[in-house]
């Protein structure tokens, strides 16, 4: 095929010409029709579609708030610290268990060095949690007091270094203001002491120490270094033999269901004699008898 040939191919007619670019406009037209406009605006939607899209932007919306919350802590005491807390919290499965053998010895953490020490946790997560730490007053108090002598014994020569003698106070005799003085009382235990001292007339007993609410070994121990029952008080005793449950149910170790038993065990067996017989009566403290018989006529 010689170059003649070949450039007969290319010969058009002005008929052709024109055809030829008016086939080169529309398809320049329809792509720029498909580059620019949304043909999806026109494809027909259902009822449901068009409801599950108007709620789209609410889906995605609560999507984001999920990832983007982060749970509250609350301040929290760290020797209470359950398996699902410290899981919570971070903790491996290792850490947790070392905090509950320290716990089972009864034992207490009282800063968040000791709680490092027993648990072995790594120095970036007890700086994250370590704020949320909230300790007893009573430890507080305590630590203060420790860093107080601290700095007290660094001046031995000096005249406030002097110790006073040690004055121990009758139980019964104290005030409220007496009470404060001790560390981790505060005004409201000291009240509740000076109210459980009203409710059974004195006390007979430092024990009866451990049966108030909100006392710590601790404090327990402070008190009876300071404090001490001189003798038994003069207190208006009650006639087990013959009172009421209603008489008995006032006396705040005879609640009602043990003042029913002791008048049920009246009527079976007689009078109550003596510690003995009142170990007897259901209900009723054992370890308690002899504190609880010094209230008693019998």
């Amino acid at each position: 095929m010689n170059f003649e040939t070949l450039k007969s191919f290319f010969k058009f007619t002005r008929e052709q010409r024109t055809g030829v670019l008016l086939l080169f406009i529309i398809i320049i037209v329809l792509q720029l029709t498909y580059f620019f406009v949304d043909f999806s605006s026109f494809s027909p939607t259902s009822p449901e579609k068009e409801k599950w899209l108007s709620l789209q932007s609410q889906i995605d919306s609560l999507k984001q708030e999920k990832l983007d919350y982060v749970p509250k802590i609350y301040p929290f005491n760290p020797n209470f610290i359950t398996d699902y807390k410290g899981y919570k919290l971070g903790m491996s499965v290792l850490e947790i268990d070392r905090l509950l053998a320290f716990r089972q010895q009864n034992k207490y953490v009282n800063s968040a060095k000791e709680f490092q020490a027993v648990t072995k946790v790594s120095d970036s997560l007890l700086y994250v949690i370590s704020p949320y730490f909230k300790f007893p007053d009573w430890v507080k108090n305590k630590q203060e007091f420790k860093e107080y002598n601290k700095e007290y014994n660094k001046y031995p020569n000096t005249a406030f270094a002097k110790k006073e003698k040690m004055v121990v106070i009758d139980l019964n005799s104290a005030t409220q203001e007496d009470l404060i003085k001790i560390n981790g009382i505060g005004e409201a235990i000291s009240l509740r002491i000076l109210k459980y001292k009203e409710s059974l007339g004195g006390f007979v007993s430092m024990e009866q120490m451990n049966e108030i609410w909100g006392l710590s070994p601790e404090v327990i121990e402070n008190l009876n270094v300071n404090f001490k029952v001189s003798a038994t008080p003069n207190v208006k005793k009650i006639d087990i033999n013959n009172a009421s449950i209603k008489e008995l149910s006032t006396f705040p170790y005879f609640k009602y269901p043990i003042s029913k038993n002791i008048v049920t065990f009246r009527s079976m067996n007689g009078d109550i004699k003596n510690i003995d017989d009142l170990t007897k009566i259901k209900g009723l403290s054992i370890e308690k008898a002899k504190i609880i018989a010094l209230y008693l006529n019998f």
